[in-house]
């Protein structure tokens, strides 16, 4: 019966998708969008209807955003995709290519510049991959027509009703056409795909020549990155994770919840959790446990493991960052008599 509810929920949200509307600016829920930009950011009424008029629905937003690679691949197929000689031979080339400027954003923000390189590799594969959908049409299609059986569907509504937001206001501050900026299925752009939110709070113009270009500008897309992770607690030359022995059966307590690690390394210890390398036993973190191709893999994060986290609250995606900077770091380092 449990099963039943929910498939018929299920088909109930793609017939409520279906009947999304061709107009954005005619959709019910837009009005009172319109209303708050108008009321609070003083748009002009006209302009921000001309823009929601043409933004389009897309149903392939829809069902991406319900098969997250995240959720979908257990580790070990999800650790390919984004961990290859390949990406790593481009992290390596985008390294040497930018070496000053990531020099310069390790220095004024202490930033690893291995994370750095391994976020843009991940996000782009280095600009590679950017996304090809309008933003537009990705944030009005999850903020209007986002349906899902889950009970996190008005809050994600929420989120992407205010990233729609933040558009507008980004494009204004910044004479950028908001018609014309493309990113990926959930609205992320650039070279280290930003949501519109975080490009207000968090890109800079790191080459000086008065717009922070997270697009086309690598210069400015490292420059952002490293701001973003300085904003959000990264700790200069401290340890992200580590891989765990397991001593007998371990408690579950605190498994794979990206949350601001509270459990000291004694009482992970107690808990069954011998970390590989040794640290002060004060030092906070949380287990993780992934599916690997002949059995489990356990780990420890710590706090530069959970600021990972806030590019993307997922620990997969974080072991994934963090796993490929070292191994480009390994690669980079092995040519580079300075490093």
């Amino acid at each position: 019966m449990k099963n039943l509810t929910k498939t018929a929920v299920f088909l109930l949200a793609i017939f409520l998708a279906n009947l999304s509307f061709a107009d954005y600016s005619k959709h019910p829920e837009a009005a009172a969008f319109v209303d708050t930009m108008v009321e609070k950011h003083h748009f002009d009424r006209q302009q921000i209807l001309a823009w929601l008029a043409q933004a389009k629905h897309q149903n392939s937003i829809v069902k991406a955003m319900s098969r997250p690679a995240e959720k979908v691949k257990p580790w070990h197929q999800y650790r390919k995709h984004f961990i290859s000689d390949l990406r790593t031979k481009n992290g390596v080339k985008f390294w040497r290519q930018n070496q000053a400027t990531l020099e310069r954003a390790a220095a004024e923000f202490g930033v690893d510049p291995a994370i750095i390189v391994s976020i843009i590799g991940v996000e782009t594969n280095y600009g590679r991959n950017t996304g090809s959908y309008k933003v537009i049409d990705a944030l009005t299609t999850l903020a209007f027509d986002y349906y899902t059986y889950t009970d996190k569907r008005e809050s994600r509504k929420k989120f992407f009703t205010i990233q729609l937001e933040h558009l507008f206001l980004l494009a204004r501050e910044q004479q950028q056409d908001p018609l014309s900026l493309k990113g990926s299925y959930a609205g992320a752009m650039g070279w280290g795909q930003f949501m519109p939110n975080s490009y207000r709070n968090y890109a800079v113009d790191y080459d000086g020549d008065g717009f922070a270009d997270i697009w086309t500008n690598p210069t400015d897309a490292i420059g952002s990155v490293a701001n973003y992770f300085s904003k959000h607690g990264w700790q200069k030359d401290q340890p992200v994770a580590t891989r765990a022995h397991i001593n007998g059966k371990v408690s579950e307590e605190g498994l794979n919840q990206m949350k601001r690690p509270k459990t000291s390394i004694a009482d992970l210890v107690a808990m069954g959790y011998e970390p590989v390398e040794k640290f002060d036993q004060d030092t906070k973190a949380f287990p993780m446990r992934f599916k690997a191709k002949y059995g489990d893999e356990y780990w420890i994060g710590l706090h530069n493991f959970y600021v990972i986290g806030r590019y993307n609250p997922r620990t997969k995606y974080a072991l994934a960052v963090y796993q490929l900077s070292e191994i480009i770091r390994t690669s980079h380092c092995a040519s580079d008599e300075h490093c």
